[in-house]
């Protein structure tokens, strides 16, 4: 068997497909044995070596021996893509993975994780069988049972739980792209406390982006590739959407088109830009706002796009009285503008009407109205937001500022161009073109884990309003079923008085203070707190917080804690040593505070050790998703789409799906809906669940060949065939948007009725832009004392400050001398989540991290390449390996993350790199902010939406003892090395020929 090194791995994982024969590659590479970190990793590309290839009659070898005998067709789930893969098999198992060239996703192009998933049915990791736990919580000591033991524990806990009080269960989930799913049983059981990672990740993002323009731009939105003229990128990084980027960057690359990238530092994206900013962390809607100063000073924006799009002409009120500041209305409730031609208040909508943008209205009732762009005008031109107030922020200059808003006029105004598409607008104005604005913007992450991102991502909207490029050709383009009013989302759930379901789905879309989730005192009523005071608009919940607030019985102690591929003990927590504490700690009595914890995954986890039963999962090879419209589906701009995963491949091991397992507890449960009117299961398992659940008549998971022939289109009766159309198309459906739909689908009448007619929404429902948000207002003018539902004394000013209705930018917290550097992570193209750390491919790409630190910084402290350094913050302090980088914001340090891993966790055994030469910046950062005067101690986080504000970590370094090769924590308070489970897989098998 030859040895393949390391480099050569390396590369095949990046071939394209596309241009290199998928059968010499296979053939070059054949069988690899790799020895790497403790493990015989083998590499089962499954076919023979050149070395092995049939002899042809004449003696020569055959250079293209048989591959695969079948290919299936599914979707990724490697990342949050979910790119079209082709699945080779031969004999019934997996040769190697590619892109599905007919994918509207990904087009044939695939990554290394893409690639690398293959390994996923090879990880040592793989639990085996259902686990109860027999030593101390934590010490990840197990024994083996059977499925009908676990799922009778199961349901036994989760019954008494629900016959108590359903409150009391906590149900957490990770990146499972089944939240359709979660959620809904989460209803039905009635327990409030149910989100998933988006309050980790980038809830600012997404709520933001719902409550301001109807939907957000990393899922639900992308830039139109092919007539941009210059792309702005803010904090994105290399593992989201990754392939489509790639993509859509190359076609502005062999355009000419410009790239910008704001972003700390320059790897990835940035490092392709033509122009980077190298911002200080956290000062980025600093940043937007003085270019937005820019625009209104010199009056370079859109003006009929703000005028007819947005809400830029409506009056808001003065005063003082409970009606300050939100708009003015008529009596049927429509908001008012001035009529320019008349000069009198009109609803908005009053054909022939045009708003005026500025001057003042004396209403009937003798108070003062001003339009929102009057309001806008003076909010953004204040000094605070000149380009020289700026500069000393953000460490971008006056005149790179100033020069970036005049870039952007003149490409958004100078080189707008029409396109030939009529369409008509929801007033009745028929427009014969289309008016294309060729300026994108793109943002992720890096905007929002701060304490002040959910503005911040509110002022990148606003750019975008001014500048016309939202949904027009050459712009950010929605993708259905966005865009959608906030008013038009569901409000969060209340638990019901009487132990039944919610009110409605545990997560929506608070509009003032009565939306809460709180009880007469005002306490929260959700374990993470999300929709109190604390966090009002936590549209994705806090998973973040709901091991600490569970521990400390803060709002109160629950029953059982239910997680499902949420490593909560680990990459997903801040203050990693606490929550495991938290997962640990002890009564009086000596009973656990947290009584009993259920963990359902696929791989060894940190987390899988804290759990008291463990419900093994597949791998997404070898079970049934959706990639749902009512949940996060596929899709494009010109393109309605969504997606299946099915079983490729056999289990081998006694482990269920979740879903699968989901659906059956609910059965068992007897929770409404899954169970029939006899009190059978309504649903065999979750493929059963795909094809015949009807959210509402007509309306399924999945869009695709429904009704009885399958004939129909997003609206339509169960198809018991549905999975196997979706299977002969490719995995994925997907239909054509007429062009006259395509733009503006926000205030676009042929758009608004197709999407009735598809089944995206019930009714016509065109809305305008919302350059000032009420609902923010509301909750603003509760804590000035308006109304019957107001925050509690220590939050008032808080939410005064907060609740902004203009985007606003809100300083950070300065913390002093002694922590005077910012440090962040990010996540290479090759790693997604922890689960890729024990994927031998993925590991010789990244099994280790160091500390990437400023040039001026390393020279201050004596820092070489590789030598080791304290990383200190308020809470912590870590020993790293250090490495000098330019191309970095001279006061910020970074690295990769979710690379290192807890002794003995994920089975890789013996003293591998993750576990001693690699760190998480994770256990520096505190899960809450400093104590306040008044003894509070509030969430690290937004205080709008929960957002955990795990880049407003502040470190400072200083050079350590050379001596030693290991990664240090201090405080030592981080659990010992974990045994695996007694049923985990071994690296080594041996792959047939």
């Amino acid at each position: 068997m030859p040895f393949l090194g390391l480099f050569d791995l390396k590369t095949a994982l990046l071939l394209d497909y596309r241009r290199i024969s998928s059968h010499w590659m296979q053939a070059k590479l054949g069988v690899a044995g790799l020895e790497f970190s403790g493990h015989a990793a083998w590499c089962p590309i499954g076919v023979r070596t050149v070395t092995g290839a049939t002899r042809l009659a004449d003696g020569e070898t055959d250079l293209s021996p048989f591959v695969s005998d079948e290919v299936r067709k599914t979707t990724c789930y490697m990342c949050a893509c979910r790119c079209g893969v082709d699945v080779h098999l031969r004999d019934g198992r997996v040769r190697y993975i590619q892109g599905n060239r007919d994918h509207p996703v990904n087009r044939g192009v695939l990554c290394a994780k893409g690639s690398a998933g293959m390994l996923h049915l090879e990880s040592p990791a793989r639990l085996r069988a259902p686990l109860k736990r027999v030593g101390e919580r934590g010490a990840g000591r197990f024994t083996e049972i059977g499925w009908d033991e676990a799922l009778k524990t199961a349901t036994d806990w989760l019954a008494e739980t629900r016959a108590r009080d359903p409150s009391k269960l906590a149900f957490f989930t990770g990146r499972d792209q089944s939240q359709a799913l979660t959620g809904w049983w989460s209803h039905k059981f009635g327990t409030p406390n149910h989100a998933a990672h988006g309050g980790f990740c980038s809830v600012n993002m997404a709520a933001a982006g719902m409550y301001t323009i109807g939907g957000s731009f990393w899922e639900f939105a992308q830039p139109d590739w092919e007539r941009t003229q210059l792309l702005l990128l803010f904090g994105v990084s290399e593992d989201h959407d990754s392939n489509p980027i790639k993509l859509g960057l190359a076609t502005m690359r062999r355009r000419g088109a410009t790239i910008m990238s704001v972003n700390p530092v320059r790897t990835g994206y940035s490092a392709i830009a033509d122009t980077w900013f190298g911002i200080t962390p956290g000062t980025d809607g600093l940043f937007v706002m003085s270019i937005i100063r820019e625009l209104l000073l010199a009056g370079r924006f859109d003006v009929e796009g703000v005028r007819q799009r947005t809400n830029a002409g409506w009056l808001v009120r003065g005063g003082s009285d409970a009606q300050s500041g939100l708009f003015a209305r008529d009596d049927a409730g429509k908001p008012l503008i001035i009529d320019a031609r008349s000069s009198l208040a009109v609803p908005f909508d009053q054909p022939g009407a045009v708003p005026m943008l500025g001057g003042e209205l004396r209403l009937a009732d003798g108070t003062t109205a001003r339009p929102v762009f009057a309001l806008l005008a003076e909010h953004c031109l204040d000094a605070r937001y000149a380009a020289e107030q700026a500069a000393a922020k953000t460490g971008i200059r006056a005149a790179a500022i100033r020069g970036l808003a005049a870039k952007l006029a003149e490409v958004a105004l100078d080189q707008a161009f029409e396109l030939p598409i009529p369409w008509t607008d929801n007033a009745g104005r028929h427009h014969p073109t289309t008016v294309a604005r060729p300026v994108s913007i793109h943002a992720m992450r890096g905007i929002a884990a701060h304490a002040n991102g959910f503005q911040t991502c509110r002022a990148l909207h606003l750019l975008q309003m001014l500048l016309g490029t939202i949904d027009c050709p050459g712009g950010t383009r929605f993708k259905p079923p966005c865009p959608k009013p906030v008013e038009a989302q569901p409000r969060p759930g209340r638990p019901s008085d009487d132990g039944g379901p919610l009110s409605g789905l545990p997560l929506g879309y608070p509009l003032g203070p009565e939306d809460l989730l709180v009880d007469d005192e005002g306490q929260p009523l959700r374990i993470d707190k999300a929709f109190s005071w604390e966090a009002p608009l936590a549209v994705h919940g806090m998973m973040q917080s709901a091991i600490p607030n569970a521990a400390a019985g803060d709002p109160y102690p629950i029953d059982v804690l239910f997680l499902y591929m949420a490593n909560m003990a680990w990459n997903s927590s801040m203050n990693t040593s606490g929550a495991m504490r938290a997962l640990t700690a002890r009564q009086p009595d000596g009973s656990y505070v947290i009584p009993k914890i259920i963990v359902a995954d696929a791989f060894a986890s940190e987390t899988v050790a804290f759990a008291d039963l463990v419900l093994p999962d597949t791998t997404y090879l070898e079970r049934h998703d959706c990639i749902s419209l009512l949940d996060r589906p596929i899709g494009e701009p010109d393109l309605i789409a969504d997606a299946i995963r099915h079983p490729v491949v056999s289990l081998d091991r006694d482990v269920r799906p979740f879903q699968d397992v989901l659906i059956d507890l609910g059965a068992r449960l007897g929770l409404d809906g899954f169970t029939d009117e006899d009190g059978n299961p309504r649903w065999r398992d979750y493929a059963h669940y795909m094809t015949s659940h009807e959210r509402l008549p007509g309306i399924g998971p999945l869009f695709g060949w429904r009704g009885a022939a399958g004939d129909r289109s997003g609206r339509g009766a169960p198809n018991p065939q549905q999975i196997e159309r979706y299977i002969e198309a490719g995995g994925f459906w997907s239909e054509q948007i007429d062009e006259p739909c395509c733009y503006y689908k926000h205030v676009n009448r042929a758009y608004q009725e197709w999407a009735v007619t598809i089944g995206l929404q019930p009714a016509p429902n065109p809305f305008l832009l919302q350059i000032y948000s009420e609902p923010l207002r509301r909750f603003q003018s509760a804590a000035e004392g308006h109304g019957p539902i107001q925050p509690p004394e220590h939050l008032r000013q808080r939410i005064r400050d907060a609740f902004d209705p203009l985007p606003v930018f809100q300083p950070l917290a300065e913390p002093g001398d002694d922590f005077p550097l910012h440090a962040i992570t990010q996540r290479p193209m090759a790693m997604y989540h922890s689960w890729h750390s024990q994927n031998p491919w993925l590991r010789q790409i990244h099994a280790q991290n160091v500390l990437y630190v400023p040039a001026t910084v390393c020279d201050a402290a004596g820092l070489r390449d590789d030598d080791w350094a304290w990383l200190d913050s308020s809470l912590a302090r870590i020993r790293v390996r250090v490495r000098r980088m330019e191309a970095l914001n001279g006061s910020t340090v970074w690295t990769w993350n979710a690379i290192a891993k807890r002794p003995g966790a994920w089975n890789l055994g013996g003293t591998p790199p993750e576990a001693q030469k690699s760190f998480l910046l994770n256990h520096l950062i505190s899960d809450l902010l400093p104590q306040q005067p008044d003894g509070f101690r509030w969430a690290n986080a937004d205080p709008i939406t929960g957002q955990a504000a795990w880049y407003d970590l502040r470190v400072r370094i200083s050079k350590a003892d050379q001596a030693g090769s290991a990664i240090t924590t201090e405080p030592q308070d981080i659990p010992p090395g974990i045994p695996p489970p007694p049923t985990l897989l071994r690296y080594g098998r041996e792959w047939s020929q």
